[in-house]
């Protein structure tokens, strides 16, 4: 306790990461703040009776990242998820589209053009996606606007736009001025946001007395779990493979240049969590199906998230994304080059070609372990609630929500502890590492 009061204060003496802190905190708080606000012209009370089924599948995953401002009609229903899907297309398109690629190897200038592409692609998604919420989640009786249909929902797409924009300057503006990644930050906060009600809806289930369910020792066992799930997480999330570099030696002068030993870190789980987004918005079409009387048994052994062929599927949809994903967001090629350049080499092995040929082996050695753990991370969810943890507590077990938490944090306290070092003071722990710090 000694050490985090003196953490606490080397924290507070560092005049900008105070400030960078405060920043942060106070964008936060305006964040949750308008998720609370709703569209105008909508009677709540209707409203919350009319969104029971907010809780599951894909709406529920939204609804989670919003921290419940998708269910609530709120001005900020839509949140990032259009910035992240454009942002997605956009990394897509610069694996494949030549001018795309070009972007990219132009630094910095390329980085604005790319994202200057991407906020236009965010509003035409926000386009898409407005209407398409406003009539599939506000019912009709819950509106109380007198001004017709067509109007009801021109006015509320246009509102939904400009609180989704909001929420994405929210983000930039974190990241530019304050602490961690903004993006990342605000769905992370959307996800806590919704802990407190799931534990708490677990702990009374526990003690309902009107049913059997294990009282106050099951509470704690979950507990326990839920760490130890948690800890596998944060496994995954910093496990890196290190590939060891030699930088040729120079010298120029009395002076010697380079002649130092590094390594590549390459990640095991390279593709974090998109490959569980990917398998979850596939997972939604085999609902089609019900449709149709000759399919209604398959669509039937999908409808539960907690059925067994559905995490079959789910399961091998995650492996494969994660070998996807982790094919078009790392390039050996380009590592290799890069390497090249400036002088460096993987001791034993020729520079150029035979480079890349060895850093994709190691990396499709190293996406195997950590794509089958992603895969049962991903599943965790439907086990636990299989085992008797409720539907709102049990999505913290695994999948999307529990990967954004521990990296996002991560990352958090990883560049608080940057500030810290390089100021001369300690770092936020004496013992462990924190992903990114080299060995203390």
């Amino acid at each position: 306790m000694k050490k985090f009061i003196q953490t606490l204060r080397n924290i507070y003496n560092i005049e900008e990461l105070r400030k960078r802190i405060a920043y942060t905190i106070l964008l936060v708080l305006v964040y949750r703040l308008g998720s609370f606000i709703l569209l105008p012209g909508i009677s709540p009370d209707i409203l919350k009776s009319g969104i029971a089924g907010t809780q599951e599948g894909l709406v529920g995953l939204l609804n989670m990242f919003s921290g419940g401002a998708f269910g609530n009609a709120s001005i900020f229903a839509l949140g990032v998820m259009p910035y992240i899907s454009a942002s997605i297309i956009v990394q897509l398109l610069g694996m494949f589209v030549p001018s795309f690629r070009k972007m990219q190897m132009e630094g910095e200038s390329g980085r604005r053009k790319m994202n200057q592409i991407t906020r236009y692609l965010t509003v035409l998604v926000l386009a898409i996606q407005g209407p398409a919420y406003v009539v599939s989640m506000v019912p009709a009786e819950a509106v109380t606007m007198k001004v017709g249909a067509f109007w009801f929902r021109l006015i509320s797409t246009v509102i939904l736009m400009a609180g989704s924009m909001f929420v994405m300057w929210l983000g930039e503006r974190i990241t530019d001025r304050g602490i961690g990644n903004g993006i990342s930050l605000i769905i992370m906060i959307g996800i806590v946001a919704r802990l407190p009600y799931a534990l708490v809806a677990e702990f009374m289930q526990k003690f309902d007395s009107s049913a059997a369910n294990g009282g106050f020792i099951m509470f704690v066992v979950e507990m326990v779990i839920w760490v130890l799930v948690i800890l596998a997480a944060i496994a995954l999330v910093q496990a890196v493979r290190k590939v060891p570099v030699q930088y040729a030696k120079r010298v120029i002068g009395n002076k010697q240049y380079g002649g130092v030993r590094q390594y590549i870190p390459l990640k095991i789980n390279a593709a974090g969590v998109m490959p569980i987004i990917f398998a979850q918005a596939l997972m939604m079409f085999p609902m089609l199906l019900g449709n149709y009387e000759s399919t209604r048994g398959i669509a039937a052994a999908f409808s539960s998230y907690t059925s067994v062929p559905y995490n079959i599927v789910f399961f091998i949809l995650v492996v494969a994304f994660t070998y996807f994903y982790t094919a078009v967001t790392v390039n050996p090629t380009m590592m290799a080059e890069d390497l090249k350049k400036n002088g460096g080499f993987i001791p034993g092995v020729k520079p150029g070609k035979k480079t890349a040929e060895y850093l994709d082996s190691i990396m499709t050695r190293v996406t195997l372990p950590g794509a089958i753990s992603l895969g049962l991370i991903a599943c965790m969810p439907a086990l636990a609630n299989v085992l008797g943890v409720n539907n709102q507590f049990a999505s913290f077990f695994g999948g999307t929500s529990l990967l954004i938490l521990v990296g996002v944090v991560l990352d958090t306290l990883q560049q608080i502890e940057s500030y810290l070092l390089m100021r001369h003071y300690d770092g936020l722990m004496k013992t462990g590492r924190i992903s990114g710090r080299s060995g203390m």
